[in-house]
């Protein structure tokens, strides 16, 4: 049979079969690049915000900005290899009723996780333990609705107000806890409050060396949080 022209060209320049390999391979790497850019996937590393709502205890009164909670717990945390940061929402003399009106403005950067710390001025000021409960139950139930996961952070009755407020106002936290099914750190203070050395000369506030005992204390519980949600 008599070869045409094209016949000869197809012969020696396999057109169509390089076309359909290279067809194929284009479909391999799209599929692959659809893996990694895929619109919603999440990327290899993201960073997780975490927001400290707090009083004087989270902003660091009396402290240099790096002595502060937040931002030692920031560093234990990322030396421990874990990718976060930590938003210091402390406002120094916050009461839980505080903290629930300016929840918004805390939040304005959407976090993965916060820590409530709150209710030391509550029990400063001898307010009603149904309120700050009230408070904190609004404030959990709030960011729960934004599934946003929730760490407690528990806080004692000063001793001078009596038995029957201590009792009440201390069994306010592990309730909470179990009402909404959160992580909760008991005490804020563990290992810290009362102790001369830890705090400041008013012997409220934790000192540099304090903020260390609290952060050594609290970093498995938020460890843990992270690593739940």
């Amino acid at each position: 049979m008599k070869q045409t022209s094209k016949t000869r060209s197809a012969d020696f320049f396999p057109y169509g079969r390089l076309h359909q390999a290279f067809k194929q391979a284009w479909r391999i790497a799209v599929l692959a690049l659809g893996v990694i850019l895929l619109p919603g996937a999440a990327p290899a590393s993201e960073t997780q915000l975490i927001v400290m709502l707090g009083d004087s205890l989270t902003a660091g009164y009396g402290l240099a900005q790096q002595n502060s909670l937040p931002a030692k717990l920031q560093a234990r945390l990322q030396a421990d290899g874990l990718d976060v940061r930590i938003v210091n929402a402390g406002v120094s003399g916050d009461t839980t009723s505080g903290g629930l009106a300016r929840l918004d403005w805390a939040l304005a950067e959407p976090p993965s996780h916060v820590i409530v710390a709150l209710g030391g001025n509550d029990g400063l000021r001898a307010i009603d333990p149904a309120l700050t409960a009230d408070n904190l139950d609004r404030i959990i139930t709030d960011l729960k609705s934004r599934g946003i996961a929730v760490l407690l952070a528990g806080m004692r009755a000063p001793p001078n107000l009596g038995r029957d407020y201590a009792t009440e106002f201390d069994r306010i936290y592990p309730r909470l806890s179990a009402k909404h099914g959160i992580a909760l750190y008991p005490f804020l203070l563990d290992g810290v409050a009362a102790s001369a050395d830890l705090n400041q000369s008013d012997g409220i506030h934790p000192n540099a060396d304090g903020v260390d005992i609290i952060v050594e204390r609290l970093s498995p519980y938020v460890i843990r949080l992270l690593q739940k949600n």
